[in-house]
């Protein structure tokens, strides 16, 4: 029947070049089965889950500390679902997975509602996100303190939630069009230390001043 047919197939080249197949690739090789087949990736990921989830993370060149003895303690409890943990003393930090690409390749393209357009490299957002992180430092933010920040989508928002996961403080945010009283009952449970804020946003093709509620937040 013409409805069983696939929309699309992908050919033979983008079959060889697909990170998937390196992958299967990779776990023949750790393993010396043979996967012929997505479904006998599938089905070894399934019967052997510790030497998959191991494989996944040397294989997506995670930055990080498996954890104890080489990180033998994959996954614990991996029958309960919840309640199954994953590499249980492993230690990474989110940012300097994200930023370990280097480079002038684009890393952020922000496209304002006001027609701007900005274009950050990767070494652009390295350098703002070590300027932020400096400037927190600067002010006493140190691991486990929060940041909150009430900002639009654009890279400075990026770049400032970089800043703390680098320092292994909490980001928390919420967006400028909040109104006073959802601003408070967001940011005022987590305590934050320091407090993001714009001088406006665009919406709806018009600017939005936020001055006047910033200091009936701040208050």
């Amino acid at each position: 029947m013409a409805g069983d047919a696939p929309l699309w197939a992908p050919t033979k080249d983008q079959v060889d070049a697909a990170p998937m197949t390196a992958f299967m690739q990779a776990a023949a090789a750790a393993t010396g089965k043979v996967f012929s087949s997505y479904a006998e990736l599938h089905r070894w990921s399934i019967d052997d889950r510790e030497a998959f989830w191991s494989l996944v993370w040397n294989f997506c060149g995670i930055v990080g500390d498996k954890g104890a003895g080489g990180g033998e303690r994959v996954l614990v409890d991996g029958e309960k679902m919840p309640g199954a943990a994953f590499f249980p003393d492993a230690k990474l930090n989110f940012a300097e997975n994200l930023l370990k690409k280097t480079g002038l390749g684009d890393a952020i393209v922000f496209r304002g509602e006001d027609k701007v357009e900005r274009r950050l490299s990767w070494n652009e957002l390295h350098a703002l996100t070590s300027r932020l992180q400096q400037l927190f430092l600067s002010l006493g933010v140190k691991k486990g303190d929060r940041i909150a920040a009430m900002m639009p989508n654009m890279p400075e928002t990026v770049a400032a939630m970089l800043a703390t996961a680098s320092i292994g403080a909490v980001w928390s945010s919420c967006s400028p069009d909040f109104g006073e009283q959802g601003v408070l009952d967001r940011f005022g449970q987590i305590e934050p230390v320091v407090f993001i804020v714009p001088d406006g946003y665009w919406y709806n093709g018009k600017a939005i001043e936020v001055a006047d509620k910033i200091a009936a937040v701040a208050a």
